[in-house]
């Protein structure tokens, strides 16, 4: 009898996580890397604000002109606002406001739609015609004009923009959990499952939900950069971040007016800053996208 350790033939097949051959293909992904790094120094940022930050962002330098141009005073490196205040912490503390609006308005809309559409797409019947008509019935709203009413009823603010944003921003991933479910209900683990007498929350929880995280978190990565924007928007309307918390949205509508040809580093700056902050997550997103493909090879 051939030994069977010394056969090559009879040596076990190795088996690779699913994840372990996507974090290869996103490894590999040149664009998504670079996206990578420009997220981490956001985060970086963001976080260390109160630590890398030249002032506090609402110190007013009461013996200095205001609109004061980049580079001109060595103490402020890319010069002062329209009311004396540094513009380089304004642009930290700004990426302070964007990440948190920009990662606690997915969290919250997910939190929302995953429960949502799972319920409406294993369920079916009733339960989904019932779900399915509250989704039409939102989708119907124009979600800025809902913003502004609801921003105009309650009053800006980090704190309500976050909450108006997330509950406008739940119907897409509603109708993406649904639609997983309903590819995912009828396949043969989830029938086995179910002969076995396993519960619906179990089979949504143990047995679909897992199959189905890859487009959600997908979807995830690129609703981060529409909650800044949608931040920004509000905020350059007005109605968004109230003075004196640094927005970039802000920034960009004081910096715009009359004096823009003169003054433009108030609206440049944290322009390139929302610029930089959807190039990296739309890179990130679409190498998410790649790497989490079941369908290319490693």
């Amino acid at each position: 009898m051939v030994n069977a350790v010394n056969n090559p033939l009879r040596q076990p097949i190795e088996q690779r996580s699913p994840w372990v051959d996507a974090v290869r293909r996103f490894r590999r992904n040149r664009l998504a890397m670079f996206g990578l790094v420009i997220l981490l120094f956001l985060a970086f940022l963001a976080i260390g604000a109160d630590i890398i930050r030249p002032y506090p962002y609402d110190r007013v330098f009461l013996d200095k002109r205001a609109n004061t141009l980049p580079f001109v005073d060595p103490a402020h490196t890319l010069g002062l606002d329209s009311s004396s205040r540094d513009y380089l912490s304004r642009l930290i503390y700004g990426a302070r406001t964007s990440m948190l609006v920009g990662l606690t308005v997915p969290l919250i809309s997910f939190a929302i739609g995953v429960p949502l559409g799972a319920i409406s797409g294993y369920m079916g019947g009733k339960v989904d015609f019932f779900i399915q008509r509250i989704v039409d019935v939102a989708t119907a709203i124009p979600p800025l004009l809902f913003a502004l009413f609801l921003l105009s009823v309650l009053g800006s603010g980090v704190g309500n923009v976050i909450f108006v944003l997330s509950i406008t921003g739940w119907i897409e991933s509603t109708r993406l959990t649904r639609a997983q479910f309903l590819a995912y209900r009828e396949k043969e683990f989830v029938t086995s499952a179910r002969a076995l007498g396993a519960g619906s929350f179990r089979i949504i929880v143990t047995h679909i939900l897992p199959n189905a995280v890859s487009p959600l978190l997908v979807s995830f990565t690129f609703a981060v950069p529409l909650a800044i924007f949608a931040e920004a928007g509000l905020s350059f309307l007005g109605i968004g971040i109230t003075e004196p918390t640094a927005s970039w949205g802000k920034m960009v509508g004081s910096g715009i007016g009359n004096t823009i040809r003169v003054y433009y580093h108030l609206a440049l700056f944290p322009t390139l800053m929302v610029a930089l902050t959807m190039l990296g997550f739309s890179f990130v997103g679409d190498g998410l996208q790649e790497a989490l493909d079941p369908n290319r090879s490693t």
